[in-house]
């Protein structure tokens, strides 16, 4: 059984930082890319930043030089240092994880950021 368990989402104050987990077990292939996705009441799901088995980063323009996402491939783990925050970051983040085969998602991660 797949699960993608993400954690360390919560209500933080403008300026302030938190840090996301999300941890990967049951996916039978290699994990080549793990991601974050935010989304917003009323808006679309939006790729905030991805990096790959190689260590290969890659971040929206919104949060460059503030997020920073980091993973243990031996764990299947992925995380999100996310500094600086603003009201604007608030939303529902999920992890993704992608093999050859397919993505699966996270449950999803509530962060609040309070001006």
């Amino acid at each position: 059984q797949v699960q993608l368990v993400e954690s360390g989402g919560g209500l933080v104050q403008a300026g302030g930082s938190l840090r996301l987990s999300c941890a990967a077990s049951g996916i039978r292939y290699s994990i080549n890319v793990m991601d974050w996705y935010r989304q917003a009441p009323g808006n679309e799901r939006e790729l905030v930043a991805s990096i790959t088995s190689g260590g290969r980063t890659n971040y929206a323009d919104s949060v460059k030089g503030r997020f920073a996402i980091s993973r243990d491939n031996a764990n299947n783990t992925v995380y999100l240092q996310m500094n600086s925050l603003k009201s604007e970051d608030t939303g529902v983040y999920y992890c993704k994880a992608q093999t050859w085969a397919a993505g699966y998602w996270g449950q999803g991660t509530q962060v609040t950021v309070s001006s």
